[in-house]
């Protein structure tokens, strides 16, 4: 499974109509279609899909046609994702009417061609699992905690210092965490 980090963009031009995709992280989603819907006012769809892991790992997605006749433009969007094995992230496609109707098969590929562009001009991301883990560290361990947590790749989220030493929050992959763990000797 993939993701992106930064928002990427492609445009295409189908018989005089404009396709502009704009591939982001999910959690930009919401914000960046109502930033879209107010900078093209003049546009005339406003297509999009998504995907994205809940808490329990389980895959959901979703999409929308806007307008469009159905199952034209949302689900083939959708299906360039899945396609693509992408994670936590959703495409937005603004669609300028040129005058020219293209008929479903010609918006089927018309909005898959564009998925398909920005996907490829993305920096894709192979998706891991991250962990989290709560360390309860002496006052004389937090240097080289915060040492081996640089040099093991494990970040970290919280620091709360009390009257015998501190409480980090750590979060990296398992195996990170089991060799942090075992290098702190804390099993």
């Amino acid at each position: 499974m993939f993701y992106v980090d930064c928002e990427n963009f492609t445009e295409i031009d189908e018989k005089k109509s404009r396709f502009i995709s704009y591939l982001m992280p999910i959690s930009s989603f919401d914000k960046r279609l109502a930033e879209l819907r107010d900078e093209f006012k003049k546009a005339n769809h406003y297509v999009w899909a998504f995907r994205r892991l809940n808490q329990y790992d389980q895959i959901e997605e979703g999409s929308s046609d806007d307008g469009e006749p159905a199952g034209t433009s949302g689900p083939p969007t959708l299906k360039v994702l899945q396609g693509n094995s992408l994670i936590n992230t959703a495409v937005i496609t603004v669609r300028f009417f040129g005058g020219t109707k293209l008929g479903t098969g010609g918006l089927v590929r018309a909005y898959s061609e564009s998925t398909k562009q920005v996907i490829q001009n993305a920096n894709l991301l192979a998706y891991v699992k991250l962990h989290q883990q709560e360390l309860s560290l002496p006052f004389k361990s937090i240097s080289h905690a915060e040492y081996l947590c640089d040099q093991i790749g494990v970040k970290i989220i919280q620091k709360d210092f009390g009257a015998t030493g501190a409480i980090f929050i750590v979060e990296g992959m398992e195996e990170q965490l089991s060799k942090l763990q075992d290098q702190l000797n804390l099993h």
